[in-house]
C-alpha cells in the first residue's frame, strides 16, 4: 500500500487475494499492532483499529462519536459527500450520538427484540418456502440472489415496516445507488431524495390510515415528526434488505465453495444457529469498517487519539483476529466454531438494531435451501461469480447455481 511515508491507505475489496478473506494488508497491519495510523483519501492522517479487543473498546466508548458531522470514510466514496461533515438527516440514528440516538432507538427497540423476531419466524419460513418453490420450477438453474437472497429480506422488511412490496424496484434501485462506492454526490443525493419522498408520503398515509406495522406505530405514536418517521423508514428499508441480502448471497457462495461445511449443515440443521454466527464472523460484509471520532483525547493501546481525529474500526480485521478466534485458524470457515463475540453487527450503543431479524432469516434460509436442493452447486467456476467490490456492503451481484 502507499499514501505517504510508512502510513498506509485503506485497502479496497479489489485488494483481496481470495473472495472470502479481507485484504491481506489488514492482517499485516494487525500483526504489527491493534491500532495503527491510516492515511485517508483527502490526505489527512487518522487511525485504523484492527484488533478485536481494541475494536470493542472503541465501539463501546461514548467518547467516540458516530455523528455524521465528524465521520470520514477510509476509501474514496463521493456518494457520502452530501451526508457526512454535516448534521444527520432526520431519523438517521446511525449518524447520531446520545441523546438523539437514544430517543430514536428507544422508539424502535420493541419491534426488534429476540422475542418479537421469534414470533415472525413462521412467516419468514413461509416466505422462504414460497421462494424456494418458485425456484424449483426454473429447470435446474437460477440466480440465487434474484431467486432468494434479495427478495426474502426485501419482503420481510416491507411487511414489518408496512411498505408495499410492489414498490421494491424503486426502493431497491435507490438503495443500491446509496451503497455504491462509485456513486457521485449528485447520484447519491438524488437517490436519497427519492427514497425520502416515497417514505414521507407513506408516513403521512399511515398517519391517516394506520395499519399493524412499524411505520404506522411511529406515525401515530406522537413522539416523532413526519420527517423523522420517513428517515427511520428509509434507513431500515434500505439497510434492512441490503445487508441481509448480502449475507445470504455471500453466505451461500461460501457454503457452496466449502462443500464439507455445507454437508455438515445439511446433515444437521440444528447447527444452523452456530453456522450463522460463524458465517457472519467469517464474511463480515461491512468491509470498510465503522467510522468514529473521539470527542476528547483518548489513549488506546498506547496511542493518543486526539479529539476530532478520524478513526476507522475494521470489523473484518477484528473478526479474523487470532487473539480472539484462534482455535481453529480464524481464516478457516468452521461451522462448529464458537463464534460468539464477533463484531459483524458492531458493538455498543450503535450495535445493529436488526441483528435478531437478520439472524432469523439466515437461520431459516440456509437449512431450507440445502434441504430443498440437496444437489445444489455453483453453475459457473467460483472465479466467474461477480463480487460486490463496488458496494459498501460486500457480497455478490449474482450467484448462478444449478441442481
Amino acid at each position: 500500500m502507499s499514501g505517504g511515508p510508512s502510513v498506509p491507505v485503506h485497502p479496497t475489496a479489489r485488494d483481496r487475494d481470495r473472495p472470502f478473506d479481507p485484504p491481506p494488508e489488514l492482517a499485516a497491519l494487525r500483526a504489527r499492532g491493534p491500532v495503527s495510523r491510516l492515511r485517508y483519501p483527502d490526505g489527512h492522517l487518522g487511525w485504523l483499529v484492527t484488533g478485536h479487543e481494541a475494536a470493542r473498546r472503541v465501539l463501546a466508548d461514548p467518547r467516540f462519536s458516530a455523528s455524521s458531522e465528524l465521520k470520514r470514510v477510509p476509501v474514496a466514496r463521493p456518494g457520502t459527500d452530501p451526508f457526512y461533515g454535516k448534521p444527520a438527516l432526520p431519523g438517521w440514528l446511525v449518524d447520531m450520538d446520545a441523546p438523539h440516538h437514544t430517543r430514536l432507538r428507544g422508539q424502535l427497540m420493541g419491534w426488534f427484540t429476540a422475542r418479537r423476531t421469534r414470533a415472525l419466524a413462521p412467516r419468514i419460513e413461509q416466505i422462504v418456502a414460497d421462494h424456494l418453490e418458485v425456484m424449483a420450477a426454473l429447470a435446474g438453474r437460477a440466480d440465487l440472489v434474484e431467486a432468494l437472497a434479495l427478495p426474502v429480506p426485501s419482503l420481510v422488511i416491507c411487511e414489518l415496516l408496512g411498505v408495499p412490496y410492489a414498490e421494491r424496484a424503486s426502493f431497491q434501485r435507490d438503495s443500491a445507488t446509496l451503497f455504491r462506492i462509485d456513486a457521485t454526490a449528485a447520484e447519491a443525493a438524488a437517490a436519497m431524495a427519492e427514497l425520502d419522498s416515497f417514505l414521507t408520503e407513506l408516513a403521512r398515509h399511515r398517519r391517516r390510515a394506520p395499519g399493524d406495522d412499524l411505520l404506522s406505530a411511529l406515525a401515530t405514536g406522537g413522539e416523532l415528526s413526519t420527517e423523522e418517521v420517513a428517515g427511520v423508514g428509509a434507513l431500515l428499508l434500505s439497510a434492512g434488505h441490503e445487508t441481509t441480502a448480502g449475507s445470504l448471497g455471500l453466505g451461500a457462495f461460501a457454503l457452496l465453495s466449502h462443500p464439507g461445511e455445507a454437508a455438515r449443515l445439511a446433515a444437521d440443521p440444528s447447527l444452523a444457529g452456530n453456522a450463522v454466527e460463524e458465517l457472519l464472523r467469517y464474511l463480515t460484509i461491512f468491509h470498510f469498517g465503522v467510522p468514529r471520532s473521539p470527542l476528547e483525547d483518548v489513549v488506546l493501546e498506547g496511542h493518543t487519539l486526539r479529539a476530532g481525529e478520524s478513526v476507522t474500526v475494521s470489523l473484518s480485521a477484528a473478526n479474523r483476529d487470532p487473539a480472539r478466534f484462534a482455535d481453529p485458524d480464524p481464516d478457516r470457515l468452521d461451522l462448529a466454531r464458537p463464534a460468539t463475540g464477533h463484531l459483524a453487527f458492531g458493538h455498543g450503543a450503535h450495535q445493529c438494531i436488526g441483528q435478531h431479524l437478520a439472524r432469523t432469516e439466515m437461520r431459516i434460509a440456509f437449512p431450507a435451501l440445502f434441504a430443498r436442493f440437496p444437489g445444489l452447486k455453483l453453475a459457473v467456476p467460483p472465479s466467474q461469480v461477480p463480487l460486490g467490490e463496488d458496494r459498501g456492503f460486500y457480497g455478490v451481484h449474482r450467484l448462478p447455481v444449478a441442481w
